[in-house]
């Protein structure tokens, strides 16, 4: 999928933000951080946030030109320093279409090959299958199940958490590289 392409974010992808953040089926699959009812006061402090912030890799997921979500690496620190979290999130009217898969493809390669990443990984709510799913085409495999650990919306759930590792690393497509970098492209 060649319409897709990774970017900065920037203030001006409020409005869109906005569209399609403030969606419960999209907030319970996320932590509690990211609220619901999703406010335009939310969109401007998490943009705001973003933009300052050079160390969190924070990207826009554009899909045919159009913002449809986000997708991160949030780079551990200590002796956890070559590893790091992904994170992401996708207007529904864009769900089953690859999107996503293409879009972990691309933000894993960029770890890998631009952060010195030797580890990404993630932890996903136990009823979330359509985010295992996403991961394990991706080459995530399965690490463990941390049994009882989410409490959201007022029950109990198993966390089950995935890893990527750089040596097992293979990238798809014509000589592995499908990262052109502009100003404000990633991939």
């Amino acid at each position: 999928m060649d319409n897709i392409r990774l970017r900065k974010l920037k203030i001006e992808d409020k409005e869109r933000l906005l569209e399609f953040a403030d969606n419960e089926k999209i907030s319970i699959n996320l932590r509690d951080g990211f609220p619901h009812p999703y406010t335009e006061k939310d969109a401007e402090r998490f943009l705001s946030n973003v933009v300052n912030n050079l160390q969190d890799q924070i990207f826009a997921i554009e899909y045919n030109g159009i913002y449809v979500g986000n997708i991160s690496l949030i780079k551990c620190s200590d002796v956890y320093r070559k590893s790091a979290e992904i994170g992401y999130l996708l207007d529904e009217k864009y769900w089953n279409k690859g999107i996503m898969t293409r879009a972990v493809d691309l933000i894993c390669e960029y770890g890998f090959r631009e952060m010195d990443l030797v580890r990404i990984y993630t932890g996903v709510f136990e009823y979330n299958i359509a985010s295992q799913k996403v991961l394990e085409r991706c080459g995530f495999v399965k690490e463990a199940v941390f049994r009882k650990s989410i409490f959201k919306n007022g029950k109990i759930w198993d966390e089950i958490r995935y890893a990527k590792f750089k040596e097992n690393e293979t990238y798809r497509g014509s000589g592995g590289n499908h990262c052109s970098r502009g100003k404000d492209t990633l991939c």
